[in-house]
């Protein structure tokens, strides 16, 4: 397996200090360490926000506090477009309220500052851009902010897969190598057995030390076309044997009075790997749990987490965050965000991007993109995990679809009408 070139621009230490006679703007909603912000842009690219600290530190001293951006990940499109080019990162620094009005950044501008990056070099080693303080004024002989930021651009190959069609279609899976090149690696096959309450849980799973993986209801029976469960897919290689899985252990069901899944109740998948010579026999990698939030925008909320083999109560939360129901968008599990995301990080054993896979809105065709970070693959059963992950997250954007709406026809083997 080859992986595809990638680059990682990564801005880090951000930190500011104010001349004496310079007071933050507005009376924006923050505390006082951090009345700034940055907002951070390069061409063609999203742009970036991150806050700022304010620093004490004397003369040239590193900052005493600091914080980070996301960074921007140029895939091998962008590589191959800016190729021979260097790319502007630029900095704007403001103090006051973060946030648009009318499309208008709502702070007041202290000063910008550009650096030049060269993507060529930074594809094959690393590179570190800048590392220190940066004045922002353009008058040398009145006092002026300085920002502090490092700022690194380092090779980050990746695995690329794609689905060839709906996971509920049972596609078959591509690796994407180069421009136009895509290489059939595994074969799906989805099943949605409702006549079964247990039909996805292993027989191993019932034992008295993996109590925890299912949960038990109470409240109202439950009722055709107010739950669905017992939907699995599994991933096969080239020669047809299951080389991971995902099985939704826990129903997603409507909260009482509701036609929506709850984050006080949400759905789960148990993402499952092979466990002995057996093909029956799994041992559970990974839980997904995944619910419909309430709130100004529709939103897909999911959490990720690695079982070890101490059982539930030991897992490890290694992605949380809320998807776009009309628009998607990406689930990714990355140090970065996992360290901004006020989760337990010390815990994690994440170190660097880890795995995106493109989410579409509810109703859209979706042939999800798979990329994989090469120091967590060693094997192609390892990818496959990860592409099994993938399709439980664009399945549970169908699991938590209104239950006043119809599923489409593949979601529900055994139904005729899916409606409450």
């Amino acid at each position: 397996m080859d992986p595809c070139p990638f680059v990682r621009v990564m801005v880090d230490s951000l930190a500011l200090k104010l001349p004496h006679a310079t007071k933050p703007a507005g009376s924006g909603v923050h505390s006082s360490t951090t009345p700034c912000f940055c907002e951070l842009r390069i061409k063609n690219f999203p742009p970036q926000t991150a806050l700022l600290s304010l620093s004490s530190s004397t003369n040239d001293s590193p900052p005493d506090s600091f914080t980070s951006a996301h960074g921007f990940n140029l895939d091998p499109t962008a590589l191959r477009r800016l190729s021979g080019k260097s790319i502007m990162l630029r900095v704007s620094v403001y103090t006051g309220r973060m946030g648009r009005t009318c499309g208008v950044t709502s702070g007041k501008l202290l000063g910008r500052v550009n650096l030049s990056i060269d993507l060529d070099a930074a594809k094959s080693s690393p590179r570190v851009i800048h590392n220190g303080w940066m004045k922002l004024g353009s008058h040398s002989d009145k006092p002026s902010a300085r920002l502090h930021m490092t700022v690194r651009a380092e090779p980050d190959p990746r695995f690329v897969f794609q689905f060839g069609g709906e996971p509920e279609c049972s596609p078959v899976v591509f690796q994407i190598q180069g421009r136009d090149i895509r290489q059939p690696v595994f074969s799906c096959k989805f099943s949605a057995d409702r006549n079964s309450r247990f039909r996805s849980l292993p027989p191993d799973f019932t034992s008295k030390n993996n109590r925890g993986w299912r949960r038990t209801f109470s409240g109202e029976r439950e009722r055709p076309g107010r739950e669905r469960k017992g939907w699995m897919i599994t991933i096969h290689d080239l020669s047809g044997s299951p080389v991971a899985a995902a099985s939704m252990i826990t129903p997603f069901v409507p909260s009482p009075g509701s036609d929506r899944v709850s984050r006080s109740n949400p759905g789960a998948w148990l993402i499952l790997r092979p466990h002995g010579f057996s093909v029956n026999n799994w041992k559970p990698w990974g839980r997904l749990e995944a619910w419909r939030e309430r709130g100004p925008v529709d939103g897909l909320g999911y959490k990720f987490e690695l079982v070890t083999d101490n059982g539930p109560s030991s897992s490890i939360t290694i992605a949380e965050a809320t998807l776009s129901v009309k628009r998607g968008g990406e689930f990714c599990i990355d140090s970065r965000l996992l360290r901004d995301s006020g989760l337990n990080y010390s815990r994690s054993p994440v170190k660097g991007f880890v795995m995106g896979s493109s989410v579409e809105g509810e109703g859209k065709v979706s042939k999800p993109m798979v990329q994989v970070g090469v120091q967590h693959v060693t094997c192609m059963a390892d990818a496959a995990l990860f592409v099994a992950l993938s399709a439980a997250i664009d399945l549970s954007m169908d699991a938590c679809q209104l239950f006043s709406h119809k599923l489409r026809k593949e979601l529900c083997h055994d139904e005729q009408n899916f409606l409450s």
